[in-house]
């Protein structure tokens, strides 16, 4: 390398890494090329797209050709500007070979949704491909918080939170990372994007150009909950007398038994009523037998108590206790759910007391309590 007198400025080749326009921020790390990576640890560049690959280009150009002045730059100084090295993992400048600038790939969505509708009742998962998805802390659905199943580089599955029942229609599907930050979503290129690089060669190596987009998700009526939900409108107040027995007094589980048989349950050996003879077994017919029933059939429904609100949904099952003896003294229907800034307001239907929205916090304020079966 020819001498540079110490009152003449060294020239140093410049090295400048645009991050994809379409893609959040990037963060760009110079260290020594024995630095250990980061914790992220090294991802792929962003490809550059565009006419911002070839402006890139002529610019990585004119730092090997031409000094800062406009002047040709010593033949010795454009060799050692020249090693420009664009790998899978970094994106290198080693003048000398000491230095070398990393570019971690933030994390970005380059996929659709697995699962464009999914019921309001939540636990649907849903998967979407992309690039450092491993670095994606949150998932939201509509602005409620969905649970991260998994997590890989490539690939993220999440569950959809449970909604209202009324909560219906298309929402947005957005991710962050730990620190806030959105994750960018993007689409395919176009048929133009396509043609245009393909009479750029320098341009046609790089990566497909991808565009914004935005991942949303529709919720929709579950028609098991649907067919629930329509028995108890029909018959809490007029009894099918046609199809089952009635138990004078005391219909209030044999009621809401009828109501999963409309969803869609079938009768076993445990489980039963029999209406040529009114036979029924325990677990159909009374709030206790059932609860103890339930309990051993997880396959069916999680129990929840009267803290765990937010995770009942209509359809579910509400049993009261009214002298705190541990046994269940009645038996109903979720009809309505309602979230707030006040928390979960939950209405019930069914038999004995007879009703169709019977609000759950008027039922319980002359003392008991009241536990929940999340029906699946």
């Amino acid at each position: 390398m020819p001498d540079i007198s110490p009152d003449t400025p060294a020239r140093r080749p410049k090295h400048r890494a645009a991050p994809n326009s379409t893609r959040a921020s990037t963060s760009t790390r110079t260290s020594t090329s024995t630095r250990a990576p980061s914790a992220r640890g090294l991802r792929r560049v962003a490809a550059l797209s565009g006419a911002s690959a070839i402006l890139g280009v002529t610019a990585f150009g004119a730092v090997s050709a031409a000094g800062a002045d406009g002047a040709p730059a010593p033949a010795s100084l454009a060799a050692e500007a020249a090693p420009l090295v664009a790998t899978g993992d970094e994106l290198s400048v080693t003048p000398g070979g000491s230095t070398v600038s990393q570019v971690e790939q933030a994390p970005v969505v380059t996929s659709g949704l697995s699962v464009a509708a999914a019921p309001f009742t939540g636990g649907t998962q849903v998967t979407v491909q992309g690039e450092a998805l491993d670095e994606v802390a949150a998932v939201q659905v509509g602005g409620a918080a969905a649970t991260i199943v998994s997590a890989e580089k490539d690939q993220l599955t999440f569950a959809v939170p449970a909604v209202a029942e009324t909560a219906l229609g298309s929402v947005a599907v957005t991710m962050t990372e730990a620190d806030g930050t959105a994750v960018a979503a993007e689409t395919p290129a176009s048929p133009a994007t396509a043609s245009f690089t393909a009479v750029h060669p320098l341009v046609a190596a790089a990566s497909p150009v991808a565009v914004p987009s935005e991942l949303s998700l529709t919720y929709t009526s579950d028609p098991g909950i649907d067919a629930q939900l329509g028995y108890v409108l029909a018959y809490w107040s007029d009894y099918n007398t046609d199809a089952y027995t009635v138990i004078s007094g005391n219909d209030c589980a044999n009621f809401t038994s009828q109501s999963l048989i409309a969803r869609g349950w079938t009768m076993d050996g445990d489980w039963y009523s029999d209406a040529a003879t009114g036979a029924m077994s325990a677990s159909w017919s009374s709030s206790t037998a059932m609860r103890d029933w339930l309990l051993g059939r997880p396959d069916l429904a999680t129990p929840l108590d009267d803290s765990q609100r937010a995770q009942v949904k209509v359809g579910d099952i509400a049993q009261f206790d009214w002298d705190a003896s541990g046994d269940r003294d009645h038996t109903a229907i979720v009809t309505r759910v309602e979230h707030g800034d006040a928390g979960t307001r939950i209405w019930v239907g069914g038999h004995t007391k007879d009703a169709d929205y019977w609000d759950v916090d008027e039922a319980i304020a002359g003392g008991g309590t009241v536990n929940y079966f999340s029906v699946k």
